[in-house]
């Protein structure tokens, strides 16, 4: 626990909100400020799911869904990761570089609203790419999915934010300011390619389908493939489980570098 935590005072429900909800405004305001962050990261996916849900064959089936169906859900997870992992690895790393974090440190701000204004800010992106697919599907791909569906794809996908953004904290918390965008993409590219959000899993080779089960993506992929009608056998909880797992470990590495910085600041 880091020294100035004791000096942090207590604050009554109605400030602690006030708090917490003026965090996340002004990050999600800052944010969008960033064109270098909003526009690929909106985009990315937008035109990739363009270019290959809806005008190369959409419509043709993939199982028990069309392609458009399937890269649905695919490509949300591809859109969740990027603005969750850019979010925290790049603009922890340059708060931290620069100096911000510990401004914010030596204030009498909670530090967990810290994380919760990046995490509303990467979830506020994630929603919009989620929606914004559902609607290029929906208009040019063919796509057919109940409201249900879609709010279920919609909330697992806000939920499976969380691991990425704890990902990207424990990047934020090691790499310095101008490397943090590379290593993001260093992590971000491969796994998303071997977790079977590119392309179906069964077109990967075999020793690719094998290591899928070991990252991430993967189960946020086979969560929201589950939710448009299209996923393995078996149910949603191996995959909650290792979610769940992974976020822990994050979490973990990340408060490791915390404390290794907090140690320098002190000294």
């Amino acid at each position: 626990m880091s020294s100035y935590a004791a000096e942090i005072p207590r604050f009554s429900a109605g400030r602690a909100w006030r708090v917490y909800s003026t965090e996340a405004k002004y990050e999600l305001l800052k944010t969008l400020r960033q064109p270098a962050y909003v526009i690929p990261t909106l985009t990315f996916p937008l035109l990739f799911y363009v270019m290959f849900g809806v005008a190369f064959g959409g419509r043709q089936a993939i199982g028990p869904v069309s392609l458009a169906t399937y890269l649905l859900a695919t490509y949300s997870t591809v859109g969740v990761m990027g603005a969750s992992l850019f979010g925290f690895g790049a603009g922890v790393a340059m708060e931290r570089g620069y100096g911000w974090l510990q401004v914010k440190r030596a204030s009498p701000m909670p530090p967990l609203a810290y994380l919760v204004g990046k995490t509303f800010m990467s979830i506020i992106f994630s929603a919009i790419i989620v929606t914004s697919l559902l609607i290029l599907g929906t208009l040019f791909g063919g796509v057919h999915i109940s409201i249900i569906a879609f709010l279920k794809l919609l909330g697992t996908m806000i939920v499976g934010a969380i691991p990425f953004c704890a990902l990207g904290l424990a990047i934020g918390c090691y790499a310095a300011p101008n490397a943090a965008p590379a290593v993001v993409n260093v992590l971000f590219l491969p796994m998303s390619f071997c977790s079977g959000l590119w392309l179906p899993l069964q077109l990967l080779p075999k020793f690719l389908q094998h290591a899928a089960p070991y990252l991430p993506a993967y189960h946020l992929g086979q969560l929201g493939l589950k939710q448009v009608g299209f996923g393995e056998a078996g149910g949603s909880l191996p995959h909650v489980a290792a979610l769940a797992g992974f976020t822990v470990v994050f979490l973990l590495l990340a408060l490791r570098g915390f404390s290794r910085d907090d140690v320098k600041v002190n000294a």
